[in-house]
């Protein structure tokens, strides 16, 4: 009886950190959390390439599992921008989503949402998701602020990475339209959005909680 969480970045020490945030969403349904790593690809996804490698390294390790501990009630792809997961639908019966959707999906139901974030290819990559997703339109997606370093070099100095953050929410919200909400997008960033704060009215939504979030309603 367990969730399984894939992390398509090549990095142990956050699938690690993963499934300790994400434990207590589930622990009380009686399921464990099991985390697996990309054994091949990139240290940190953000960029094109590296993205349609992190697909194949899913369901690599989709594979891996099921040879290992058998299927899972429910997996999370824990990458903002959920590498593989179309196909990995295809492949099991058992629900599957990735940070950027169970995120979006809780944007949504609030009303019109931006997205934060790091690495300057996720911009365009977001809202090519979006669109596919049909998040878009007045109460979706309304835009997307990329900060410079992506998440792995914001988590590698949380001092600046906070106070970068901050000041991309702060934009964000004076760029235009009010939103209801501001997701915080990244694997490596989880928890972050309690250092944030969004400004009167404006939901602040962590990606990993969001998945935390969804895998506790797709068990339940």
């Amino acid at each position: 009886m367990h969730v399984l969480i894939i992390n398509p970045n090549m990095r142990m020490a956050l699938t690690a950190e993963l499934v300790e945030q994400l434990t207590p969403f589930v622990a009380d349904l009686g399921l464990d959390v099991i985390g697996t790593t990309a054994t091949f690809g990139h240290d940190y996804i953000a960029s094109e390439a590296s993205y349609v490698m992190a697909a194949h390294a899913v369901l690599d390790a989709w594979h891996l599992h099921l040879l290992q501990h058998g299927q899972p009630k429910a997996v999370l792809v824990a990458c903002f921008g959920d590498p593989g997961v179309w196909a990995l639908r295809e492949m099991t019966s058992v629900p599957v989503i990735g940070l950027a959707e169970a995120s979006m999906k809780e944007a949504r139901a609030i009303g019109p949402f931006g997205i934060v974030t790091g690495g300057a290819a996720w911009g365009p990559m977001l809202e090519r998701l979006a669109r596919g997703w049909d998040m878009n339109g007045p109460a979706g997606l309304q835009r997307v602020l990329t900060v410079e370093a992506h998440g792995g070099e914001l988590a590698a100095d949380p001092a600046q990475g906070v106070s970068s953050l901050n000041q991309a929410v702060t934009d964000i919200l004076a760029e235009g339209p009010p939103l209801s909400a501001v997701i915080l997008g990244g694997a490596a960033l989880g928890g972050w959005a309690r250092e944030l704060p969004a400004g009167q009215g404006t939901v602040l939504i962590d990606s990993v909680e969001a998945g935390g979030r969804w895998l506790a309603g797709a068990v339940a």
